[in-house]
């Protein structure tokens, strides 16, 4: 079977319902995991998933972060947060297995200023998800790992990396916090398939004709263990819907599965 999975960072869902209902019927994707839905449980819109035939899964909270994963498929098991109770950055981490599969979907803090204690605490972050890959779970079992992080990894994913090199998001000690994520045993499914850069997704709303101009991140990420992605057959970033009237300052990442 092909499995469709894809990522996407709605900066409030109850603003993007007609953008991920409508991409959701035009795609057929599997799996798509939200972040930043800015809502808490009990407003989430989980009933016009249920009526396009998907299963849904959230932990969020009032106007800031809020994590979510729809499926087609029923969860086998649901964790949230480093602690699987919902009280340690259950709003930033949802866990689940599909289809004997282990989805990890996260919204790493944005870390606001170099230097600052949000940024540290966004180094923190990456070290502490490290720690709990390396003690919930194994780099030889099917593991995708996805979701906003944040940080664009390499200089063909930004759009001006000599200006762009150390400021938040691209900067040294992020890198080493990917890298020591990518060593336990990951592997970048989008840069599997892509060599090219320009491909990005997300664009600041505060530059004019930011898309147009490719002025651009690749903050959005697909990453699975080896025996995961040597079945992956393609992947791609959905740059139409960052066009659309209304839309978030992110796009859908997406990639595909011969299981």
């Amino acid at each position: 079977m092909n499995l469709k999975i894809a990522s996407f960072n709605t900066n409030s869902i109850r603003a993007r319902m007609d953008i991920i209902t409508g991409w959701l019927s035009d795609t057929s994707t599997d799996i798509l995991c939200i972040q930043e839905t800015k809502v808490q449980d009990k407003d989430f819109p989980a009933e016009s998933f249920e009526q396009m035939n998907y299963h849904c899964v959230f932990k969020g909270q009032k106007s800031y972060n809020g994590v979510a994963i729809i499926s087609k498929f029923p969860f086998e098991t649901l964790l949230t947060g480093f602690d699987g109770k919902g009280e340690d950055e259950g709003s930033r981490l949802i866990s689940c297995k599909i289809k004997n599969i282990n989805i990890i979907n996260v919204y790493i803090p944005q870390g606001s200023e170099v230097g600052t204690e949000k940024f540290k605490y966004k180094l923190t972050w990456l070290e502490r998800l490290h720690d709990y890959l390396k003690n919930n779970f194994s780099p030889g079992s099917p593991l995708i790992l996805t979701g906003d992080f944040n940080v664009a990894p390499e200089r063909i994913d930004v759009y001006d990396p000599d200006n762009l090199y150390g400021s938040v998001g691209f900067h040294p000690e992020e890198h080493k916090g990917l890298e020591k994520l990518k060593s336990w045993g990951l592997i970048d499914i989008f840069r599997k398939h892509e060599s090219r850069g320009d491909q990005y997704s997300f664009y600041d709303y505060r530059i004019k004709n930011s898309v147009k101009r490719k002025m651009g991140w690749r903050l959005d990420h697909i990453w699975a263990t080896e025996i995961l992605a040597e079945k992956s057959v393609t992947s791609c970033i959905d740059i139409n819907q960052r066009l659309l009237e209304k839309p978030s300052d992110h796009t859908f990442v997406v990639a595909e599965f011969n299981l």
